[in-house]
Formats: structure tokens, C-alpha cells, sequence
């Protein structure tokens, strides 16, 4: 294989792939990436064996072929190249390794055998549909922040995606939790969509999915199966094994009956939170909403008796009532309402209270209080 490629897009493209590949790997060939150059064209492979990418980009290939280099080291001497540099890799000799060379620079680089490393992307793959890659975005950002870092309770360490019914419309959607907080969000089932598996997608997959995506335009191309699912747009493939196991009835934890109804401007309460919640410990970060007619006060105190208090006007005429909250939690919710006003369904101070987009109803959130 020899091939010469544009130092800018060679680094955009290690930067996506090697990011997957972990720092210490008890397999050596997984510390690689594969290049595969068939005409015109320089494909990149990285893997952990639960998630694969491959992304596709033009090059200048003298020599087709195929190799695996250190995914690391090569993404660092990249990376240290100056801008524009025309990158030349050559493995064509008979000792097995990689020669990079730039302007003046010489890098010679160890390979292993690309028979060594492994395939993740095959198998069939039943349910496919398309999506636009705004959808996907907002679907991620919608909900990520309530995924679950507990590895006890595997099956919450990742977004729920499946296919639902929001009043009688059908709709995908995807939903995660930690078991404190819950984020739900629809949006129209796609064509081909509708006799799909649930599935749990692994926390690190959506974390590389929305780097991938970031700069895409366009749909993206979902298949899937009971074990696992691979995302297509543009020169980029990602196939991701599934979370084994079942996503909690999360419909019972929605609160039905909640009847008092709070709104308030969305930016000024997430400022007043987090002002307010700069007074409150670390450990707790609790902070005290106490409601009144046309009134919120928000409080938050410290072991050492400091405290801080903020006064907002609020559309609210049911009866008086103190709730607290994680200021964090709530924080990471309201951050997620784009609309001008957020609306707050509450019960009492010991029940899970439903946080919503006054101006968007396909998109909601469940806070549990703490006491305060």
C-alpha cells in the first residue's frame, strides 16, 4: 500500500476513529487502525469489539493495499505535522512496517497482519429506516445527560430506542435514565420503523455517534437486529453491539395525576438555580423551591450556615408547596427546554415532579425531589 493524503483530512478522520480505541489493550491488534486503500479511496477501521468505525475519505493511492498501524501514535505524530502537509504512508517493503513521511519528516511505524483484526460489522441486520441527522442529534442531546454511569444496573447505561405510541400517533422514541432523573423524546415514526426491537444502545456508542455526526448533513441510515445496530451517513459507518438486557417499564414512573402547574421562564429559573445552588454542598446540592400564588422562592443553605435565597414571578395559583431538588439534575433538564417557558407539574414534596417545553410537548422529563 502507498498512498498520499492531505494532512488536515488525515487527522479529522484519526480523530474520529482513534478515540474508540482504548489506551491499554491486552490484544495488541486492537491498539491499531486498519487502512484498506483500494482505488482512490483510503478507508479507516478501528474497533474495541463492542463498536466498529469505518470512515471513508479520497486519497492519492500509488499502491493498492491494505495494513494496521498504532492508532495512537499516529494520530499523535499527525496531529504534531504542520498545516497542509501532504502525508505519504508506505508500507510496500517486505519488513512489515509503516513509513510515514512529511516535508522532512520520517516516521517508521510497527504493523501486524491485517488478517489479525477482527470484523465486527457483519451479521444480518433486519430493521433498517432512515432518520435525519438533525433528529439524531436532538434525540442524543435530549436525553444523554440522563444515562446512567451505575455499573451495576447495566441495562441503564444507555438510550432506550423503540418504536411507541404518544396518543394514539406512533412515534420513536428514546428514552434514558439514571433511576434519579428520566428523559423522553418523540419524534415521528420513520417508514420502516414501526416492527422494531427495543434497544438499548451502550453509553460510549452515543458519545462517538455525536462526534461522527457533528458536521454531517443529510439522513442516516439505521439497521438492527436483537444484538446489535450501525449507523450510516455519508463516508462513515458506525456498528455498535446492544446492551443485553431489558429496559425497565419506565411508563410508571411518568406521574399521570400531578395537579399543580408551575411556568416560568426557562433561562431566568436555570440562572436563578445556578446562582442559588453555588451556596449548597458539593455532596447534596440541594436546592429548595418553595411556591406560593404568582411566586417561587428558590433557597439552598451549607453545613456552615450560609445562604442564599432568589425571588422569580411564576404563572402558579394552586396551593402552597416546598420541594427540593438536585441542583445538577435540575440544572441538566433545564438546560434541554429551547421554548420560553418550562412547565412544572407537581404533587408534593415526595413525589417524582414532570418537567416539560411549555411549547413543545414531544420531549419530557421526570426529576425525583430529595429532601432538603
Amino acid at each position: 500500500m502507498k498512498i498520499t493524503i492531505e494532512r488536515g483530512l488525515l487527522l479529522k478522520v484519526l480523530a474520529h476513529i482513534q478515540s474508540i480505541v482504548e489506551r491499554r489493550n491486552t490484544i495488541p491488534i486492537l491498539s491499531n487502525v486498519k487502512f484498506d486503500a483500494p482505488d482512490g479511496r483510503l478507508s479507516l477501521n478501528a474497533t474495541d469489539m463492542d463498536l466498529d468505525i469505518v470512515e471513508t475519505i479520497p486519497a492519492d493511492v500509488t499502491v493498492n493495499g491494505s495494513t494496521t498501524a498504532p492508532a495512537h501514535t499516529l494520530f499523535d505524530i499527525v496531529r504534531k505535522l504542520p498545516e497542509g502537509a501532504q502525508v505519504e504512508l508506505d508500507c510496500t517493503g517486505d519488513d512489515g512496517q509503516l513509513v510515514l513521511v512529511a516535508g522532512r519528516s520520517r516516521f517508521t511505524l510497527s504493523c501486524l497482519p491485517t488478517e489479525d483484526f477482527p470484523v465486527l460489522s457483519g451479521g444480518e441486520l433486519p430493521h433498517s429506516f432512515a432518520i435525519s441527522v438533525d433528529e439524531l442529534k436532538n434525540l442524543i442531546d435530549r436525553t444523554r445527560f440522563a444515562i446512567s454511569t451505575e455499573e451495576t444496573r447495566y441495562y441503564l447505561n444507555g438510550i432506550y430506542i423503540h418504536a411507541a405510541d404518544s396518543d394514539g400517533t406512533p412515534v420513536l422514541r428514546a428514552v434514558a435514565t439514571d433511576g434519579h432523573r428520566l428523559a423522553s423524546v418523540d419524534l415521528p415514526l420513520p417508514v420502516g420503523a414501526a416492527d422494531m426491537p427495543g434497544v438499548i444502545v451502550p453509553r460510549k456508542t452515543v458519545t462517538e455517534l455525536r462526534k461522527l455526526i457533528e458536521d454531517a448533513e443529510g439522513e442516516v441510515q439505521l439497521s438492527l437486529s436483537d444484538t446489535k445496530i450501525r449507523f450510516a451517513f455519508e463516508d462513515c459507518v458506525l456498528t455498535s453491539k446492544l446492551i443485553d438486557g431489558t429496559f425497565p417499564d419506565y411508563d410508571r414512573v411518568i406521574p399521570a395525576e400531578n395537579d399543580k402547574e408551575l411556568e416560568v421562564d426557562a433561562k431566568q429559573f436555570a440562572a436563578a438555580v445556578d446562582r442559588v445552588s453555588a451556596i449548597s454542598t458539593e455532596k447534596s446540592r440541594a436546592v429548595k423551591l418553595s411556591l406560593s400564588a404568582g411566586n417561587l422562592m428558590l433557597s439552598a443553605s451549607s453545613p456552615d450556615n450560609d445562604t442564599a435565597t432568589e425571588e422569580l414571578s411564576v404563572n402558579y395559583d394552586a396551593g402552597e408547596i416546598e420541594i427540593g431538588f438536585n441542583s445538577r439534575y435540575l440544572l441538566d433538564i433545564t438546560q434541554q427546554i429551547d421554548g420560553e417557558l418550562a412547565r412544572l407539574k407537581l404533587s408534593d414534596a415526595a413525589s417524582p415532579t414532570l418537567v416539560q417545553d411549555s411549547g413543545d410537548d414531544s420531549a419530557l422529563y421526570v426529576l425525583m425531589p430529595m429532601r432538603v
